[in-house]
């Protein structure tokens, strides 16, 4: 049997990720887990009590295909609230299975085969298989270290519009850099999509995770673009529930209803309870996600000491879950195989950034450490990781 057209695009998909091969790693050799990005504590006990509550209360048949309407009207007022950004729940809201189903279905729904989306490089691995999904191209616009943070060259972003670009598809707070996208470089994503009448997808699910003062700004809040702008979001990261799978997508009606009418043919409506948990959570654990965020920075802090101690270089992380390192202050020029042999000689667990770039050589060398994890386990691993950059000093 002849593989059909959709089959060969995935074909480059079709393992498992690194982020499953390195978590396998970390069980086989009891390393210290840092690879992927998952919290070690549960979310806050209200959120985990209405969910308990909706399962005894008897909300455990689907849900509306667009979601339970008390969570689309916490994402609304929750999004008025923070933002000053008004959506209807009704018609400018849906709930998904995850922000990946959003990503997904919105792609799919949005792109026509032969589209091009611009991405910015690096950019999280389902968005590759997304968009081979629809049939459409990636066009990276790079994202490069300036010697304070990661950005963008608006000249290489204006370059990457052609004919046959559809939409730009931005993470912000952006996984793996740790870059939180400021007023003027979304001023320059948001002038091309203006310029060239594009659609803007954005990511933001580490929306409320930033810090040092940091703040994250929604695209969809600038001049222009709430009418040509589909937000994506989820609880995943904000209350610590990655594997609740429950986000969602905000926009303008036409954006909405084209996610609505793919994911109602994927999941149709997930995880009943979890949307009643996650509708309470929106409206009354907001300052459990403050003291979250205010953790998660002590715990970036103690994994960045850590690591400079050793004496590895690491690069600022303004959000997100995650630290990038250069592989090479441990004598790796290749992180992938500094991450595989990590586990084994230093009882450590990390991420090859390569396997989130397009450009293989320009994040060859990088590494993906993650802090949502506890204190007692970051200080397990720094330790170990310093014990490890001694021993390949003494033996160099």
């Amino acid at each position: 049997m002849t593989a059909t057209p959709l089959a060969t695009r995935l074909r480059a998909f079709s393992g498992p990720t690194i982020f499953t091969e390195m978590t396998l790693l970390a069980q086989r050799t009891g390393a210290a887990n840092l690879g992927q990005g998952f919290p070690d504590g549960d979310g806050p006990p209200a959120m985990l009590a209405a969910a308990r509550a909706a399962i005894d209360g008897g909300m455990n048949q689907y849900p509306p295909a667009n979601g339970l309407a008390s969570l689309r009207t916490g994402i609304a007022e929750r999004r008025r609230a923070d933002h000053g950004i008004d959506y209807d729940p009704e018609r400018e809201v849906v709930v998904t299975a995850g922000a990946t189903e959003a990503i997904a279905a919105a792609l799919i729904g949005l792109c026509d085969p032969g589209d091009e989306v611009i991405v910015f490089d690096p950019l999280y691995d389902s968005y590759a298989a997304c968009l081979a999904m629809a049939g459409a191209t990636a066009v990276p616009v790079p994202l490069a270290f300036d010697g304070t943070r990661f950005t963008f060259d608006p000249d290489r972003l204006r370059a990457a519009v052609g004919p046959r670009t559809r939409l730009v598809l931005l993470n912000s707070p952006h996984n793996p850099t740790g870059t939180v996208f400021d007023r003027a470089e979304l001023a320059h994503v948001a002038g091309v999509c203006r310029d060239h009448d594009l659609v803007a997808v954005t990511d933001e699910v580490y929306e409320y995770l930033t810090y040092d003062g940091v703040t994250h700004v929604p695209l969809a809040g600038l001049p222009g673009m709430w009418e040509r702008t589909l937000t994506i979001s989820s609880a995943g990261k904000t209350f610590s529930a990655t594997g609740w799978k429950v986000g969602w997508a905000c926009g303008p009606a036409p954006l909405v209803e084209a996610v609505r009418t793919v994911k109602q043919f994927l999941t149709f409506g997930t995880g009943t309870p979890l949307q009643a948990g996650v509708a309470h959570a929106l409206a009354h654990c907001t300052d459990w996600v403050g003291e979250l965020r205010d953790s998660l920075q002590r715990r970036r802090d103690l994994l960045v000491k850590g690591l400079s101690a050793a004496g590895a270089r690491t690069y600022p992380a303004q959000g997100t879950y995650f630290v990038q390192v250069d592989s090479r202050s441990f004598g790796f020029a290749d992180g992938v195989e500094f991450c595989r042999a990590l586990p084994h000689e230093a009882g450590v667990v990390a991420i090859p950034s390569v396997a989130l770039y397009a450009d293989k050589e320009a994040g060859r060398h990088l590494v993906r450490f993650a802090f949502c994890k506890s204190e007692e386990l970051l200080t397990t691993a720094v330790e170990r990781l310093g014990r490890y950059a001694a021993t390949r000093r003494s033996a160099g």
